[in-house]
């Protein structure tokens, strides 16, 4: 039987999200894209040059396979991303950002990265920051552990 410790911090940190969410909705101009259009474009926009595998990119976004696939096909239409194929897998498809894609999230992440830094930084002290940065990195990476 799970703590219910352990159930209150699942929780607090399920409405940390979608209270945080909902204020950048409210306040950052996405330019027309949807907010996980924008999270495709930074997930992307992070990656190396090559761009990411379609099954890597999957981990990083809350979409089914399907659905991101019908996104980057829009996105594409947008000029903001590219699908080819993977040189090392050609089974696979590697998705990377156009130089479009790349101003378009410059211009977007501006106001998105000073409302996140607003809403934090107002809210928790630079320690405190670390540490939720620490502990979020440990759930996360465990979390992909069992995913693969």
């Amino acid at each position: 039987m799970p703590s219910r410790g352990t159930i209150e911090a699942w929780e607090a940190l399920s409405r940390c999200h979608v209270s945080v969410t909902r204020v950048l909705q409210r306040n950052v101009n996405l330019h027309g894209l949807s907010r996980r259009e924008f999270e495709v474009l930074a997930t992307l926009y992070t990656a190396d040059r090559s761009g990411l595998r379609l099954r890597d990119l999957n981990s990083h976004v809350l979409l089914t396979q399907s659905s991101l696939s019908r996104m980057l096909e829009r996105l594409e239409l947008k000029g903001l991303v590219t699908r080819r194929q993977d040189a090392q897998d050609l089974r696979g498809v590697r998705v990377t950002l156009t130089s479009s894609g790349s101003e378009l999230y410059e211009a977007i992440s501006v106001g998105h990265d000073q409302m996140v830094a607003e809403l934090i930084s107002t809210a928790l002290d630079p320690e405190e920051i670390r540490v939720l940065t620490r502990l979020s990195e440990r759930v996360h990476q465990y979390s992909l552990s069992l995913s693969q």
